[in-house]
């Protein structure tokens, strides 16, 4: 039986119990009224709150409330654990990750501070609907696209990010012969429709030029934008030079870098004047390298700034000798000035949109790079050296750097980290003990992508820098360092280089952090491709990289703890799975012994008692009950594997006062004699029969004398393995590990299919034996039986018969002549007090009246309760599906009687016992009366 075989009327306590142990309710009576759900009193609506409660007693009585909770905490938790609703735990989740959000960035567990829970982390506020484009409704596009092999990718194409990106579609424009033919008011509207609908920056400044030549009639001109401004590598980049009315955009793309400062151009830009010269070899700022590189001779030049909105320049525009004056001197006129003024205030304001597309379009490629990198890593997670070695070809392809290091954070160093890192002298080694900050250390090179060395990715010998001085700081601080010249910082040991014959340059070295934060190993790149150092760009993408980096490594540390722990329960379990199983040799024996008839141990009668028997005779019946159905025939079982599987199902019952083996033998006979006097075998079929024979003989498997709330309230590891029905699932799962145990396959025999199928029969009888479900599905089954059905021909309506059958023979004590059923129920009765007094004792709490010893006269009232509510109407469904079940019905009615007296003369004897208990203090008191009045009467 499960749960509660014995029912009370009072049941568990209840709520408003509850409230009387702790006083009245607030806002209500000790009954406990309802709470106004009208909106006019939010203070009691939650009573967590007390700075709302405006009324001093109500606030307090809430105070006194509370620090009695905090009292008694073993009260609370189990209270909350049986009355807890699931909005009612969202709350607290989302209050407590609400708390946390003003002073922490990350969420921490309500259970250990290093553990990051999905469900505690704060709910960043953002809606799909932000992504769609505006005035359309539509979508920004697809994220993921496929390859050209079919695999899904976040990389899309760069043409797609710019159409995307185009304020309207793309327009023819006019040729420059066109443009020759315009008036300066038509040519500068030709400007500002090129400006609206082209955000590629060099096409637009390409076009700008272009009119501007065309306008001012000068030979050529070069565009240059500020690169660093603000920084000592501020200089002026040739977006464009030497652009021509007939060049197109990409002849003029040539790198050409001008000093800050330096030349006309470079003091344009310094000092945001125009400057117009009719000789440019005549005016001392004019650097004439670029002439001299080109062959190209300049003479008059104009060069203005381009400024933004804010005034601020941002780049400096030029054009160069004016046509029509070939072998002389002349500077371009005021009215040049004026036009070329006119076209860079629209330049300015297109270069600026341009920028900020660029900067937009940059920004999503390197989003999708992220992406795309993000996929890659996680798709190999198996283990930490394959992980590493995916993130070391990521990050050398990504940042194009000699190599690449990762060194993985000891997890005994996180204890201390402050005592970790000791600064030392330059050209000092450090010691073995202070180099165990890092448990794993893996290179790679940029040849080993290519070249499959020996050395490629794992954690082999140090063939690389180390820099324990530098990876160290950085796994005990967190910093990023970004050292251009490594011989130039104190941390760098150069003695490293001399014994690896290795040159280090450049260094970036960076933290590799988990989702909560917590330093999981450090990063270390040497030395750039071409040269250069490590530059801001660098750190930020890495930066976002490192995020994804640090979260691939943890979930592959953790993935390797779970292995190691399943590889552990895997050991266990076949330890177990020995010892639990019966040895051969007893196998063997009950091999031998003679086994009876069906008629000579009255197997087939619904009045059988195992009472009496001894263990052999219980073993030898269970035999006679599977050959009799002729299951071992059925199913080509093996002999000697069937008595063996018998003495380890015997085994795996406890020794407990009620659920033990006897137990399941006397279901298994009830179970045996539906199917065979009373005709249910008929209705199902052999694999149905042999799954409810093995399920009952099964179904309380290692049976622990407590119920599924016992386990959820000490929440026992059963409880946290399974959240509903926990011992059945258990019952389950041994059933499971005793028929895959070796020695004891029974249906090693059967084909695929009919191993999957009588697995999930098997499954379904013996989680059918928990009442909780059996309560669920009777009223589907009893609406059936009231149609009429008896066929049960239908898939779902055979689950519901067998459902009915598992629970009729697990309650069959109650169906057994009075003398057995009596003995049964005290039986019954002594396990649940005997989980009364655990609950006393581990749990601080009054237990529930069928728990409770002290009230033991309401015994037969209980069965009463017990045979109305489950006995009677399960036993009634089946007889008028089978009327051959009607003895089962028939001893049920008479107990119910016996128990009905019983319970009369049971409460009156309480009641008897009650007043005598009152009337011996009186007695005792008026006893002590007369002596004090004799004794003070004497001479």
């Amino acid at each position: 039986m499960k749960n509660t075989k014995i029912c009370s009327e009072s049941g568990s306590m209840s709520s408003h119990q509850v409230g009387d142990r702790m006083g009245p309710r607030p806002g209500g009576s000790a009954e406990g009224s309802k709470e106004p759900d009208n909106g006019k009193d939010q203070s009691r609506k939650d009573p967590s709150r007390k700075d709302n409660l405006q009324d001093p007693a109500l606030k307090a009585e809430y105070e006194k409330m509370e620090s009695w909770l905090d009292g008694h905490p073993e009260f609370t938790h189990a209270y909350f654990a049986r009355k807890a609703t699931r909005s009612m735990i969202d709350g607290w989740y989302i209050s407590r990750a609400m708390s946390q959000s003003s002073n922490m960035p990350i969420a921490e567990s309500p259970h250990s501070p290093n553990s990051s829970s999905g469900s505690n982390t704060p709910v960043r506020k953002v809606s799909a609907s932000e992504f769609e484009v505006h005035g359309s409704g539509g979508s920004l596009g697809r994220m993921v696209t496929q390859t050209t092999d079919g695999s899904p990718s976040f990389l899309n194409t760069k043409q797609s990010i710019t159409n995307q990106g185009r304020a309207s579609p793309t327009r023819s424009r006019k040729t420059i012969t066109e443009l020759k033919q315009l008036d300066d008011r038509q040519i500068l509207m030709e400007l500002v429709k090129d400006i609206n609908n082209d955000l590629d920056l060099n096409s637009l400044c390409h076009k700008i030029l272009q009119n501007v030549l065309i306008l001012t009639k000068a030979d050529r001109g070069s565009l240059f934008l500020i690169k660093g401004k603000g920084t000592s590598q501020c200089c002026l980049i040739a977006k464009l030079f030497d652009v021509t009315c007939e060049s197109k955009v990409e002849e003029t793309k040539k790198e050409v870098r001008i000093s800050w400062g330096k030349g006309i151009v470079g003091y344009v830009a310094e000092t945001g004047e125009t400057v117009n010269i009719a000789n440019a070899y005549e005016d001392p700022r004019f650097n004439n390298e670029i002439d001299m590189l080109t062959g190209y001779k300049t003479r008059s030049m104009l060069s203005m700034p381009i400024k933004d909105l804010g005034g601020d320049v941002i780049g400096v525009a030029q054009v160069i000798n004016k046509i029509g004056c070939k072998d002389r001197y002349e500077a371009f006129t005021d009215s040049d000035e004026k036009v070329f003024c006119q076209y860079l205030q629209f330049c300015g304001i297109g270069i600026n949109n341009a920028k900020i597309y660029e900067r937009a379009t940059l920004e999503i490629r390197r989003n999708q790079v992220l992406l795309e990198l993000a996929k890659v890593l996680f798709e190999e997670q198996s283990t930490l050296s394959s992980i590493v070695r995916r993130i070391m070809e990521l990050t050398i392809s990504l940042m194009r750097c000699e190599r690449c290091s990762v060194l993985v954070v000891d997890e005994m160093s996180k204890k201390n980290p402050d005592e970790n890192y000791v600064p030392r002298r330059k050209n000092r080694r450090r010691s073995g003990q202070e180099t165990n900050l890092f448990s794993k250390v893996f290179e790679l090179a940029y040849s080993d992508l290519e070249n499959k060395t020996a050395h490629n990715g794992n954690s082999t010998g140090c063939r690389f820098p180390i820099h324990i001085g530098i990876t160290g700081y950085v796994a005990t601080t967190g910093e990023t360092l970004n050292i251009p010249d490594s011989y130039k910082d104190s941390r760098f040991d150069p003695q490293v280089d001399m014994d690896t014959g290795f040159h280090t340059k450049q260094m970036l070295c960076m933290p590799i952090k988990n989702g909560t934060g917590d330093i999981e190993g450090v990063s270390l790149l040497v030395n750039k491709l071409d040269g250069t150092p490590f530059n801001k760009n660098d750190e930020d993408l890495f930066e976002a990289f490192s995020i994804f980096c640090g979260m691939g490594i943890h979930n592959t540390q953790m993935y390797e703890q779970v292995c190691r722990a399943v590889a552990k329960q895997r050991v266990a379990l076949e330890t177990l799975s020995y010892h639990a199983t019966a040895p051969q040799e007893e196998a063997m024996r009950l091999k031998k012994l003679p086994v009876p008839s069906c008629a000579e141990l009255k197997l087939d009668t619904f009045a059988f008692s195992e009472i009496g028997m001894t263990e052999d005779e219980t073993l030898t019946a269970s035999l006679r009950m599977f050959l009799e159905l002729d299951l071992l025939n059925k199913f080509r079982i093996n002999y000697e594997n069937m008595c063996r599987w018998l003495l380890s199902v015997r085994k795996n019952y406890r020794n407990v006062t009620y659920h033990n083996w006897r137990h399941a033998f006397t279901v298994t006979q009830t179970m045996f004699s539906m199917l065979k006097t009373g005709g249910l075998a008929k209705k199902l079929s052999d694999l149905e029969v042999m799954a409810l024979m093995v399920g009952s003989l099964s179904h309380d498997l290692d049976h622990r004398g407590t119920t599924n709330n016992f386990q959820v309230m000490t929440e026992s590891p059963l409880a946290q393995l399974y959240s509903t029905s926990t011992m059945e699932h258990h019952h389950f799962d041994q059933c499971i590990m005793i028929i895959n145990s070796k020695g004891n396959e029974i249906f090693t025999n059967l084909s695929p299919e009919e191993y999957s199928a009588i697995i999930r029969f098997l499954e379904h009888a013996i989680l059918a034996t928990d009442l909780a479900i059996y309560f669920k599905s009777r009223g589907e089954f009893f609406k059936l039986v009231k149609e009429g059905q008896k066929e049960f021909k239908d898939e779902d309506q055979r689950d519901l018969l067998r459902g009915m059958m598992m629970t009729a023979c697990d309650v069959s004590a109650i169906a057994k002549p009075w003398e057995v059923q009596k003995k049964v129920a005290e039986l019954v009765m002594g396990e649940f007090f005997e989980q009364g007094d655990l609950e006393r004792q581990t749990l601080n709490r009054e237990p529930e009246d069928m728990m409770n010893r002290e009230k033991h006269y309401l015994l037969p009232k209980m069965q009463v309760g017990f045979t109305d509510a489950i006995c009677l109407p399960v036993y009634e469904s089946l007889v008028k599906t089978e009327p051959k079940l009607t003895p089962l019905l028939g001893m049920c009615r008479d107990n119910r009687e016996h128990w009905q007296e019983l319970s009369v003369v049971s409460l009156q004897k309480h009641e008897q016992e009650v007043k005598e208990k009152e009337k011996k203090p009186n007695e005792k008191d008026i006893d002590e009366t007369e002596a004090s009045t004799s004794s003070r009467g004497k001479p």
